[in-house]
């Protein structure tokens, strides 16, 4: 069992949510990951000890931790709020040991409180899927058509928060996944069909959490003039080359940079995340 170091919190592991970025760790994706290492960052238990200097948690109280682990408090980013670009930034499951255990130990700075009307289970994937769905959403703007590009866990959290606002949701998924583009349509897809395949009609933003290139220029071509395309995921294989007037067009191209979410963004959105997970 892990004992906890200074400013740290020993928790008991009661659910582990299972993401994308779990299976990049695995086959050895992201140059960061400090192996051997134990995956697992969507994590909710109770505390089970406190290390020296924390005050702001208590033995029994349930708590999450969500993948931005560790930043240095010091530098640029960090001192203007934006810890997510810290270059000395460590991340649970990756390089820090993370969820798939019975213990692990978690900075109490970057540990949340999930409200305790929703269960273990409910609430572990809010914890990046939640975070990241709300983060690319709130990039892709104030705009009443997106398309979502891999609907996994972060899109179906994203779909249904889009539609509430009254967004019109246009689903892709890998082409011939009629299991999931069902699903797309239960959480509330106005369209879901492949990813090549045009949508019924131009896109105001475009939204990719399916870590492949290519998706790219399909969704710069499928997004209207000023639209704006998000890269939301940690990982993504090589965008290939194409015609710059697709970029010139479309307006926008953001890379969300959402495998760092920033603690402020982070206490603000999950909130917003259960709330609308609720309706």
């Amino acid at each position: 069992m892990p004992s906890p170091a200074a400013g740290q919190i020993l928790v008991k592991v009661h659910a582990c949510g299972v993401c994308r970025t779990d299976l990049h760790v695995i086959d050895g994706e992201l140059k960061q990951t400090r192996y051997p290492v134990v995956p697992g960052h969507e994590i909710v238990g109770e505390v089970a000890a406190l290390g020296d200097g924390v005050g702001d948690f208590r033995l029994g109280e349930r708590v999450g931790i969500p993948w931005l682990g560790w930043t240095c408090g010091k530098c640029r980013y960090c001192l203007s709020g934006r810890e997510n670009l810290c270059d000395f930034a460590r991340f649970t499951g990756c390089t820090i040991d993370g969820g798939y255990a019975e213990f692990t130990v978690a900075d109490h700075r970057f540990a949340f409180r999930p409200p305790e009307k929703y269960g273990d289970a409910e609430a572990a994937p809010l914890l990046c899927a939640g975070l990241i769905g709300h983060r690319a959403h709130r990039m892709a703007g104030d705009v009443e058509t997106i398309g979502i590009y891999g609907f996994g866990a972060a899109a179906h959290i994203m779909a249904q928060v889009a539609r509430h606002q009254g967004q019109q949701v246009f689903a892709f998924t890998r082409p011939g996944d009629g299991e999931g583009q069902a699903f797309a349509r239960e959480m509330g897809a106005e369209w879901a069909g492949g990813s090549d395949e045009a949508p019924p009609e131009e896109l105001d933003a475009a939204v990719i959490f399916a870590p492949v290139g290519p998706l790219v220029p399909t969704a710069l071509a499928h997004v209207r003039k000023g639209g704006r395309v998000v890269a939301a995921g940690v990982h993504m294989s090589d965008i290939p080359g194409f015609p710059y007037d697709i970029l010139w067009a479309s307006g926008r191209f953001n890379r969300s940079p959402t495998s760092r979410v920033p603690t402020a963004t982070s206490s603000s959105a999950l909130p917003k995340a259960l709330r609308s997970k609720r309706g």
